[in-house]
């Protein structure tokens, strides 16, 4: 069974038909499941990441007041709280595949915060990004 990610593409199918996490792991909705948690964590993640270290660039470059300090080291500590909610073994790895979300939601900063639209290479550089972090998520591993 594939997994149903996003729209259920042929692109989602593949990705969770080849990903043997282990010797017979299967697809099944329990791990299609942790997989959209997966995500979920990490666009939560993401926002909680860019807006503390938005705090602190509001404090330092726009001269904003230290309170600014305060959400923003809780959004920080929220951050980190979150990237331990991910299905993953290793630190490193969840770490890594965060990357990959974390430069797509900067450039949605970029766009709904700062009102500045991504050009098609913004948006072709997000792309191989997230394809890289699914990629170190969900790869199959040799045991």
């Amino acid at each position: 069974m594939a997994c149903d990610l996003i729209g259920g593409g042929r692109a989602d199918q593949y990705l969770y038909s080849t990903s043997l996490k282990q010797p017979g792991w299967r697809d099944t909705p329990a791990s299609c499941e942790r997989g959209r948690v997966s995500g979920i964590v990490y666009l939560a993640a993401a926002l909680a990441e860019i807006a503390g270290c938005f705090a602190f660039w509001a404090w330092l470059r726009l001269d904003r007041s230290a309170w600014w300090l305060a959400p923003g080291i809780g959004s920080l500590c929220l951050f980190a709280y979150l990237l331990t909610l991910v299905d993953s073994d290793q630190a490193g790895r969840a770490y890594a595949a965060y990357g990959g979300v974390y430069i797509a939601a900067a450039l949605l900063w970029l766009w709904a915060m700062e009102g500045v639209r991504p050009d098609r290479w913004d948006l072709t550089g997000a792309a191989v990004c997230l394809i890289g972090a699914a990629i170190i998520l969900w790869g199959p591993r040799g045991g």
